[in-house]
């Protein structure tokens, strides 16, 4: 298959870039705000966490995708290959887990802590399903942030070397 141009490259790299900035820094601060909010009534309680779904959905979420798409294109069209280094697969395990995880957990948990605030108020802080939401999207949204961010830091140090490959390439 025919690879990108260095001109294409740039541009894809430029995508990539942006794309993973969008997903690490609205991971972040969902997984920051959260830690200190302190609504004084039902309202702005409700308010909070409607923007904190909305950023999940229409801002991280197009940031996860893109990223996902932008390592597509590098893995098919670039010589960075799927598998032919270990930082790469590295990075490829937090993509696809963290696209998984937010989509089937923290995305429903936020949403639903929304659902209930509109509907109890301030009440929705006592409610038990709430509490529970609201306590695994803080530690497993921290623990999401981290890896996104961990994957950042190996893109740029690529601290791994290059897999040695017996027999046919797989790459």
């Amino acid at each position: 298959m025919k690879n990108l141009s260095a001109k294409g490259q740039k541009w894809l790299k430029c995508l990539h870039i942006y794309s993973a900035c969008v997903w690490v820094g609205c991971a972040t601060v969902l997984t920051v705000m959260p830690f200190f909010i302190k609504p004084e009534n039902g309202s702005e309680l409700y308010g909070i966490i409607a923007t904190l779904d909305f950023m999940d959905l229409f801002i991280l979420v197009p940031g996860a995708i893109g990223t996902f798409l932008t390592a597509l294109v590098y893995s098919i069209w670039t010589n960075w290959g799927w598998f032919k280094h270990n930082w790469i697969i590295v990075k490829w395990i937090i993509c696809i887990f963290g696209i998984i995880f937010g989509t089937f957990w923290l995305g429903p948990w936020i949403s639903e802590m929304s659902n209930i605030a509109e509907d109890k108020g301030m009440k929705a802080l006592t409610d038990p399903l709430y509490q529970s939401n609201q306590y695994n999207f803080m530690v497993f949204g921290t623990f999401q942030a981290c890896a996104i961010i961990f994957a950042v830091f190996i893109s740029t140090l690529k601290p791994w070397k290059k897999r040695n490959h017996i027999g046919n390439k797989i790459c």
